[in-house]
């Protein structure tokens, strides 16, 4: 018996080390592409970049990473690319909002560039909260302004937090602003709300916010209205910062909340193309794992001030297809809650 555990245990080895040697052999001199699925300058590009640099090191074979941006249709144009014409043979991966992931589910209308329940996920960076967020000098100072008086929200387009999130609470919460929407992401929405062309924007990733603004924190430039998540972000609450839960006092529209904002458990998600072999698929995930765990990697996200909170590629799979089995009418509900 205790040869045949010893035999069993070294042909499992063996296998480890031959799959590890395959996949190295596989990506040696190789190089992957990273389809960043935003425009420059925002907080995904500046997530995805940090990634770029460090997550070839854990893939065997160390292939080169090449960051590649491209926006459009909040992120699903990059997955949609992924899903159809990127070759399925671990060369070409996305990084893509959470939106793109929900807009098939919550957007009744919305062009299905691709399957989000059939996309292969390595795993995402952060759980995030989103903020609402207006300029000093706006009359509009706390969310019972937001509440009691008219203003301008800047918002992005479908599938961007900054468009649903903003019509999600004047539905919901309350709020009494007009969502402009068209800008091409929040680096404009801030450059925007500098000019004075919009008070402020809800549903902007706190990461994000800090690495792309500090200065607005650190000179006291923003009124911090309302964070948006699951649960209480600790640094917010120290600030002051009051729950989305205070304003939304149905308990209907709770739930088309909760629904809404469950995409942020994974909010900055990676995927692999439908069809991947299943050899390179876990050489990818196991080296997005590995990463987020990387000393280097952690260090450079300090510097860049950007939130590190990951979950593996199977959890955020699991999840993904909860969220795809949710009942009709709460799906329903939710989408008419983000629908202008």
């Amino acid at each position: 018996m205790r040869l045949k555990t010893r035999v069993l245990a070294g042909l499992i080895a063996f296998a480890a080390l031959a799959t590890s040697a395959t996949a190295g052999d596989y990506y040696a001199g190789k190089s992957i592409d990273l389809l960043i699925g935003a425009p420059p300058g925002g907080g995904y590009d500046i997530y995805a970049r940090a990634l770029a640099r460090h997550y070839g090191r854990h893939i065997p074979g160390q292939p080169t990473i090449v960051a590649k941006n491209m926006p459009g249709a909040g992120s699903a144009r990059a997955a949609g690319f992924i899903s159809t014409m990127a070759p399925k043979d671990g060369t070409a991966i996305a990084a893509i909002m959470p939106g793109a992931v929900m807009g098939p589910l919550l957007e009744e209308r919305a062009e299905a560039l691709f399957d989000p329940a059939k996309v292969l996920y390595l795993g995402t960076a952060n759980s995030g909260t989103r903020i609402c967020v207006a300029r000093k000098d706006s009359k509009v100072k706390t969310f019972d302004d937001a509440r009691a008086q008219k203003a301008a929200f800047g918002g992005v387009s479908s599938n961007d937090s900054t468009r649903e999130y903003g019509y999600m609470l004047k539905k919901t919460a309350g709020a009494q602003y007009d969502v402009v929407s068209g800008y091409s992401g929040t680096a404009e929405i801030a450059l925007a709300m500098e000019r004075g062309e919009i008070d402020g924007a809800c549903g902007w990733d706190w990461s994000s916010f800090k690495s792309q603004r500090p200065d607005w924190i650190r000179d006291n430039k923003v009124n911090l209205l309302l964070q948006v998540g699951l649960e209480p972000n600790a640094e917010l609450t120290r600030m002051g910062v009051p729950e989305v839960f205070k304003y939304v006092t149905n308990e209907d529209d709770r739930k088309v909340v909760e629904l809404v904002i469950a995409q942020q458990v994974f909010q900055r998600s990676y995927i692999a193309p439908p069809g991947l072999a299943a050899e390179q698929l876990e050489a990818l995930r196991a080296a997005f794992d590995a990463t987020m765990r990387d000393k280097d990697f952690l260090a450079d996200a300090e510097t860049m001030r950007i939130d590190i909170a990951p979950l593996s590629g199977a959890k955020v799979q699991e999840l993904v297809q909860k969220l795809y089995a949710a009942p009709k009418d709460m799906v329903a509900r939710a989408r008419q809650a983000i629908t202008p």
